[in-house]
């Protein structure tokens, strides 16, 4: 995996395909690989770049306080590395929350913004601080694993598989470092860019997503946002239910003239 360095801290990333740049930003507590069906689906027409979020994956492990604001400047290093000057963003829960600040923050880089989950205020993360601060780390992160997608998928042969391929990359991690991510996603607010928010937007709740009620007020609070349900799926719906939820995205970006015509039958590259 590549690694920028431009924000001072190292970000893994993984690339995939050409042509448009398409960034994805996982959810707590996974990696980039929460992605993998959608870097090898979005592939055919896009580049994508996937990076593990500071704390998490491959990427470095700060334990010291840090803001919101620096995580989203992580992901614009990554994007300057590759010498993406716009992209399209989909984020998911606290990836969700940083592809909104993106687009208010930098909406000149920023072709559309998809978020899963949608929340755009503070929130509170107390029990989840003492939790990872107290906690024995490999069963807590197990247990949050499974709090990520709806009830039953842990326990189905394809959600066990993907459940344990995260939680054996528990010796990546310091609970620390996820402390110190979830100060600074509690205190992120993205609410002062929506009433003129400028990158067309879609935000995604699987039937079963407690950030659903969340998600459904912020798109209240964009102008022209578009809101969908993805049935019978939980919070990490692009796992849960890949074909449902990319056919949501594309026919989205479809709708905003974003899909580039099909590369085949070119293998995507991939690094």
């Amino acid at each position: 995996m590549p690694i920028s360095r431009a924000n001072g801290v190292d970000i893994h990333y993984g690339v995939a395909g050409e042509g448009p740049a398409l960034v994805l930003l996982h959810a707590i507590p996974f990696d980039h690989s929460l992605w993998l069906y959608q870097m090898a689906r979005f592939s055919t027409w896009f580049r994508v770049i996937a990076p593990d979020l500071r704390g998490f994956g491959r990427s470095a492990k700060v334990t010291e306080p840090f803001a919101f604001e620096d995580m989203c400047a992580d992901v614009l290093g990554v994007m300057d590395d590759e010498g993406a000057g716009s992209a399209i963003v989909m984020g998911c829960s606290i990836g969700s929350k940083l592809a909104l600040m993106l687009g208010g923050m930098a909406p000149d880089r920023f072709r559309a913004v998809i978020q899963v989950g949608g929340n755009s205020g503070p929130q509170d993360f107390h029990r989840r601080i003492e939790g990872y601060g107290a906690e024995p780390f490999s069963p807590y992160r197990a247990a949050h694993l499974r709090h990520g997608v709806r009830e039953g998928f842990g326990d189905t042969r394809l959600g066990a598989h993907l459940l344990a391929m995260f939680s054996e990359r528990d010796p990546w991690h310091d609970p620390r470092a996820i402390v110190e991510v979830f100060k600074a996603l509690a205190a992120g607010d993205a609410r002062p860019y929506l009433s003129a928010y400028r990158p067309p937007t879609l935000i995604i709740n699987g039937e079963f997503d407690g950030a659903r009620p969340r998600g459904e007020e912020t798109a209240r609070l964009i102008p022209g946002a578009v809101h969908k349900v993805l049935p019978g799926a939980g919070h990490a719906c692009m796992i849960e239910d890949p074909a449902g939820f990319d056919a949501l995205v594309i026919a989205f970006l479809e709708s905003h003239g974003l899909m580039p015509e099909r590369r085949e039958p070119a293998m995507p590259t991939a690094r």
